[in-house]
């Protein structure tokens, strides 16, 4: 999802009541669905489709229960179609929208990747976050992770974000077997994080790392 896009523009409302726990919270931390033509359920990534928007907790968990205890159609007050994986296709557009802003940060220079290009730059680079690919080495990380805390103080003071897999990442960014990858200060950096957090919270995973730096965000199943 484009969170640049989730900004409410000046008049429209900053916070939104969530269709299912009723609690109001920021747009930033809900998605907004919208009815199509067909009365399907579409999720609206962009913050740009018409219509009456139903909003839900950025979860995929309160996602799950918004579907099954049909409060689509209590939101739109029509009986509509919500379907099983709406879920998981919400979570497949997430994803995307973070490995292309993954690809953008790259293309603007505000990503560096290699173990070695990563060690350095952890020495004195403005640094946003560490990414690891779901299936590297612990220990690999676990060194990152050591330089890291040895210049910040403590690792958690950077996000540790690890969603995709090594072949998705290479993917992405053109490059062979990238494993380890370091977010520089720049907007490029920052919007691929707010994406990596948009889609670790539908996940719910942190993007913080634990006591020794190896965890962070790490897909689930």
């Amino acid at each position: 999802m484009d969170w640049d896009n989730e900004v409410p523009r000046k008049n429209e409302p900053t916070e939104r009541t969530c269709a299912v726990t009723r609690e109001v919270l920021p747009v930033t931390d809900l998605l907004r669905f919208v009815m199509a033509p067909d009365k399907t359920v579409v999720v609206d990534v962009k913050g740009t489709l018409p219509g009456r928007g139903v909003w839900v907790t950025a979860k995929k968990s309160i996602l799950q229960e918004a579907i099954k205890k049909r409060a689509f159609s209590r939101g739109f007050k029509e009986q509509v179609n919500a379907e099983d994986g709406l879920a998981d296709h919400t979570d497949k557009l997430l994803e995307q929208a973070a490995l292309g802003a993954l690809s953008i940060s790259r293309k603007a220079g505000n990503l560096i990747v290699g173990f070695s290009k990563v060690e350095a730059a952890l020495k004195k680079e403005s640094v946003l976050a560490l990414v690891h690919a779901t299936d590297a080495s612990e220990d690999g990380v676990r060194k990152l992770a050591a330089v890291a805390a040895s210049r910040f103080g403590k690792v958690d003071r950077l996000s540790v974000i690890r969603l995709f897999t090594s072949e998705q990442m290479s993917t992405h960014l053109g490059r062979e077997n990238v494993i380890h990858a370091v977010l520089l200060a720049g907007e490029a950096g920052r919007n691929f994080v707010k994406h990596a957090q948009r889609l670790a919270l539908f996940r719910e995973v942190s993007v913080k790392a634990d006591d020794d730096g190896t965890k962070g965000a790490v897909a689930q199943d």
